[in-house]
């Protein structure tokens, strides 16, 4: 198990971080539709935190239909490629719209930003 050492930023609750995280990994496909996820215990290991924080973490993502239990098997990634999808849309909007309102606090008008996507390389 490789254990990573994340800088955890204190004006948030870590469960909240790691399930950020681990929302990432799903959405980049390091932990697939339908596999089985690492246990409370190793998570907590992983990412160096306390195993109450992680089962909080983990109790969120399970809330809002990232994964699942199966009983006495463990925790599964959600097989729902839709959902997935949906949920990295709607992250990718939310960080997009946090892009757009970060030029414009700094002055620039719609054209302006329009302008500097334009000439962005991606």
């Amino acid at each position: 198990m490789i254990i990573i050492s994340y800088v955890f930023d204190n004006d948030k609750p870590i469960y909240l971080q790691l399930e950020e995280i681990i929302k990432k990994e799903i959405f980049k496909g390091e932990l697939l539709p339908s596999s089985k996820i690492p246990s409370v215990r190793d998570f907590a290991l992983k990412y160096q935190v306390n195993p109450n924080t992680m089962q909080k973490a983990l109790q969120c993502l399970e809330e809002e239909g990232f994964i699942y239990t199966v009983r006495t098997s463990g925790k599964y990634v959600t097989e729902d490629r839709e959902f997935i999808l949906k949920e990295k849309r709607l992250l990718a909007k939310s960080l997009y719209q946090d892009f757009i309102n970060n030029l414009k606090s700094l002055g620039y008008s719609d054209t302006d930003i329009k302008k500097i996507l334009k000439e962005s390389e991606f």
